[in-house]
């Protein structure tokens, strides 16, 4: 597999597009996520990310939507995030990218007031018909899995119900492997996703709550969940999500750590080179 990294990590330390990228690069990594908002960029933003990411020969692999409101009880809101998620499907076409990394919202109100069965229905068909779309442009849909409780995809189990559900092959499962810890779940529960993952975060975190460290900084023990997403055979990247550095001026050696961290876990797993 790959070893890529979310260019968030340099964003939210200020660091401008084409010095990420750059660097990105320069510390060895083998391709690139990109967190941007098709709707917030400009056309000269727009090109520039795929004209230097092609100049430091990153591929991308993927591209992160939050999109909750593809599950908000009001008609119009859902429309105005089916549109916002299309304009990204097409931007993970220009880029030439393999999947759009698409995060879901939870349930509201507690769970009460609506019920959960039609939140979980509208998400199933709006992202049926987001499959669809993503088919069409022959790319895929990665779902992330998040660790809270209220999350519409917060455990193995929810995501393949949810998988299932859609019944579409251009929606398939990104595996996070820190959520899977703050959600409780061990590494062998992975081969229930077998054939319905195709991309990979990684990062570290206290254990407790949400936190995307370098690998190391945490308590996450990598090695069995590494060893079950081998098992998977999944043919694309596990990317390092990095978010908050302490010391955001030092961002380059935060990055640099975890990239060091990393292709040593997975060396060691067989998972790289």
């Amino acid at each position: 597999m790959q070893l890529g990294l979310i260019n968030s990590a340099w964003a939210q330390a200020g660091r401008d597009t084409t010095w990420g990228i750059q660097k990105t690069a320069e510390l060895g990594f083998d391709s690139i996520d990109i967190f941007t908002d098709p709707l917030d960029i400009d056309i000269r933003e727009r090109r520039l990310i795929k004209t230097e990411c092609d100049r430091a020969g990153l591929p991308i692999v993927s591209i992160c939507c939050v999109a909750v409101g593809l599950i908000d009880f009001n008609p119009s809101v859902q429309r105005f995030h089916m549109d916002r998620c299309r304009a990204f499907l097409d931007l993970v076409y220009e880029y030439e990218a393999k999947n759009l990394l698409l995060v879901l919202g939870e349930y509201i109100w507690n769970e009460e007031v609506i019920p959960p069965a039609e939140q979980w229905q509208t998400g199933v068909e709006n992202c049926r018909e987001l499959a669809r779309c993503a088919e069409n442009l022959g790319i895929e849909i990665a779902l992330e899995l998040e660790p809270f409780r209220l999350s519409l995809l917060n455990n193995v189990e929810n995501m393949v119900r949810f998988i299932d559900d859609v019944d579409h092959p251009s929606l398939q499962a990104n595996i996070d492997i820190s959520h899977l810890l703050l959600a409780d779940v061990a590494a062998e529960e992975l081969q229930k996703l077998e054939g319905k993952a195709i991309h990979v975060h990684i990062s570290d975190c206290d254990g407790k709550i949400h936190g995307d460290l370098p690998p190391g900084r945490g308590v996450v023990d990598f090695g069995p969940y590494l060893d079950e997403i081998k098992k998977l055979e999944i043919q694309g990247a596990i990317s390092i999500e990095l978010e908050y550095s302490p010391e955001p001026d030092k961002i380059e050696e935060w990055v640099g750590e975890a990239y060091e961290a990393t292709d040593r876990l997975m060396q060691a797993t067989g998972l790289r080179g």
